[in-house]
């Protein structure tokens, strides 16, 4: 873990004193992200049936967090996948403002296995404790069986999106390159010339295997991720056929420009990106 990323993640933070320790996964804020900030969004519940789910991965019993339309069938789909700080209370909102706009949305919680993120109030103990052990493989694995869960209950995994932030953001382009069936993503702030588990392919490595159109949201001041690794990104995927994958990169907007709930908040990049992100999934249809 690059200083400059741990800096982009929380700039200004002191992770001395402890915070608020989640206990269900999509409930609370995570500790190392506290004190939430005044202009945190919250979506009501009003027409959805939402929260914890449990996800079967072969004997092991995954949770997740999941918003839909109550009452309907065959939507469609799109995964969410969180930052590093796990499933708390703003991915959680994601998934409800995704399920307002017709959609089932779900997050499945892929750190689960290495321990509770929502605990960790140091982000350098928490990437080498938790996130820097979840491998590819396994998250590869859990969002397989999270589409398959999603299939059994009431989406329609034909329509199948992927969205995700900073660790979560490399995921959704990882996620692509595995699994084929995706229809669209959308990645913000993602890192793409670097993973977090040792011996992990980069995404710029694996530019060749991503044949679904990829929205990339970013912001040029985000310390932790080069503009000119975006670009050569887009190169490899061009070179590869992909043509139809673009990029968004916001002038003087720092990491984590889309979290509402933290100082990083950059309000007018934030509505942009979401408005884009909706304009895509519709238009490559996840809709």
């Amino acid at each position: 873990m690059l200083k400059e990323e741990v800096d982009s993640l929380a700039p200004g933070r002191d992770f001395s004193r402890r915070g608020f320790v989640q206990t269900t996964v999509g409930s609370g804020f995570a500790a190392a992200v506290l004190p939430v900030a005044a202009q945190t969004i919250t979506t009501d519940t009003t027409g959805l049936e939402a929260g914890s789910v449990t996800i079967p991965v072969g004997d092991f019993k995954m949770p997740a967090y999941r918003a839909q339309p109550a009452g309907k069938k065959n939507l469609p789909v799109i995964l969410v996948a969180s930052e590093i700080f796990g499933v708390h209370e703003h991915i959680a909102d994601v998934c409800r403002r995704l399920a307002k706009q017709g959609y089932l949305a779900i997050a499945p919680d892929l750190f689960v296995r290495q321990g509770n993120a929502a605990a960790y109030t140091e982000i350098p103990k928490l990437i080498a404790e938790v996130v820097s052990k979840a491998s590819d493989a396994q998250v590869n694995g859990d969002l397989d069986a999270t589409v398959a869960w999603a299939a059994a209950n009431g989406g329609d995994t034909t329509r199948l999106g992927i969205t995700g932030f900073c660790w979560g953001g490399r995921t959704t382009w990882s996620y692509i390159a595995h699994n084929p069936k995706v229809t669209a993503g959308v990645a913000w702030y993602g890192p793409v010339a670097r993973s977090y588990f040792a011996g992990d392919k980069s995404v710029v490595d694996r530019a060749a295997s991503i044949k679904a159109p990829v929205l990339g949201l970013y912001g040029a001041a985000d310390t932790g991720i080069p503009v000119e690794t975006l670009t050569q990104l887009e190169a490899a995927l061009k070179a590869a056929g992909n043509t139809k994958s673009e990029f968004v990169v916001y002038p003087d907007t720092p990491h984590a420009f889309y979290a509402d709930y933290r100082p990083s908040y950059r309000k007018a990049a934030a509505d942009d990106g979401w408005a884009r992100a909706l304009a895509w999934f519709k238009k490559n249809g996840v809709a």
